[in-house]
């Protein structure tokens, strides 16, 4: 079976952008937030906010996305991004064992403000800060080093450096030319944002392109999501640390 790369992430974190990326390189099978799709849909679905007309896929399964993956894995190289608060109930050895891991953090000012523009009454869960740190800090034992990190201001301030840098930390080609693509839908990404509301940049962007870094700022967010932020910032703090610098 070849690889299967799994980039964890927290939401709006340029992982999708990211993905986006992999894609274009053409030589992996490639997957959007496959257990996520489960989490939120499926038939043992865990969102936190789930509602009896929420949609719903009968017969997506954990197990079902699991034979997807490793289906796709006998063929071709696999990459996958995903969020861990959507399998931090399956992190047994055999679970973990199956994926080469790979860690995306960004600043939480810039995540937590992102998410309540469109989400205004989303729950901490639903971050994924806390299962990030403790899926990065299990790997990281497990391999006796830490596990790939890389920052989204990082990556956006230069591109090609940074997806250099993961790409040798993943073990697979650096392809420049996967930086740049035409603009357009993106249906592969939208099986939740059906109205492209979250990946509008996505669709009418032409590529991973260098811009400047600027700060986050949570001053006029409510109370509450404060407070969301003040558990998130000493884990991206904490990761921020073993992130992945351009060579």
């Amino acid at each position: 079976m070849h690889p299967i790369h799994v980039l964890w992430a927290t939401p709006r974190s340029t992982s999708t952008a990211f993905e986006w990326m992999m894609r274009m390189r053409g030589d992996m099978a490639c997957f959007h937030e496959p257990f996520g799709e489960c989490w939120y849909q499926g038939d043992d679905a865990l969102w936190p906010r789930l509602e009896e007309d929420s949609p719903r896929q009968p017969g997506l399964t954990y197990d079902v996305v699991m034979g997807r993956l490793k289906a796709a894995a006998e063929k071709r190289p696999v990459f996958s991004k995903d969020m861990p608060q959507f399998t931090d109930h399956l992190w047994s050895d055999d679970f973990l064992g199956t994926f080469n891991h790979s860690f995306l953090i960004r600043d939480p000012a810039k995540v937590l403000t992102s998410v309540h523009r469109n989400w205004p009454h989303f729950v901490m869960k639903e971050i994924g800060f806390i299962e990030l740190r403790d899926l990065f800090d299990q790997m990281s034992d497990k391999l006796g080093a830490p596990a790939p990190v890389i920052d989204s201001d990082d990556l956006l301030e230069d591109p090609q450096a940074i997806v250099e840098a993961y790409s040798a930390a993943i073990g697979v080609p650096f392809i420049p030319d996967a930086l740049t693509w035409e603009p357009g839908a993106r249906d592969e990404v939208l099986w939740y944002d059906k109205k492209a509301v979250w990946h509008k940049n996505l669709i009418n962007s032409d590529g991973l392109k260098p811009q400047p870094r600027k700060a986050g700022d949570i001053s006029d967010a409510p109370d509450w999501v404060k407070e969301i932020y003040d558990v998130c910032l000493p884990i991206y703090e904490y990761m921020h640390g073993f992130r992945l610098s351009a060579a």
